[in-house]
């Protein structure tokens, strides 16, 4: 018997997080269609998240982000998801791997996934393509506004 198994897991989670990629780079090209909206919760501390230190200080394991009214220069591609919002009046750039979300929802359409961690192998290999993607220059954003976001609590929301 053969100790190779085949990773279903592993197989769901990729299709479903190319669910949200889908999604997202739709908006990308086309923005929001009617009453859509995004919220996007993702671990601060996953290896290639980039956001500004004061908002990794308040949220140190997860943040949810809303796209919905105000963000601007959606990029997604098939490894991360990159966009601009407002927090305090100042626009900041945030970098999100896509293995970095927890949770994707739009509940204009009571529509949500939910994604597992992934396991020590998985998570070395991000790191290892972080290390090298930093050592490469980046390339400048210069997009246009598009639409925007919030960040929004979940906290707020929950029964006490």
């Amino acid at each position: 018997m053969s100790t190779d198994i085949l990773r279903y897991d592993r197989m769901v989670e990729a299709a479903l997080r190319r669910v949200v990629r889908d999604a997202l780079k739709e908006v990308q090209e086309h923005g929001l269609p009617g009453e859509h909206h995004f919220f996007i919760s993702f671990r601060t501390q996953y290896p290639g998240v980039r956001m500004p230190e004061f908002l990794r200080a308040k949220y140190p394991d997860e943040i949810t982000i809303v796209l919905q009214y105000q963000f601007y220069g959606l990029d997604v591609n098939d490894e991360r998801i990159e966009v601009t919002l407002s927090f305090n009046g100042s626009h900041e750039r945030l970098v999100v791997p896509m293995a970095a979300i927890t949770t994707f929802a739009d509940p204009s359409v009571n529509f949500a996934l939910q994604f597992q961690p992934p396991d020590e192998e998985e998570a070395d290999e991000v790191v290892d393509e972080v290390i090298e993607e930093e050592a490469a220059p980046a390339a400048e954003d210069d997009d246009a506004p598009k639409q925007g976001g919030t960040v929004v609590a979940l906290d707020a929301f929950r029964k006490k």
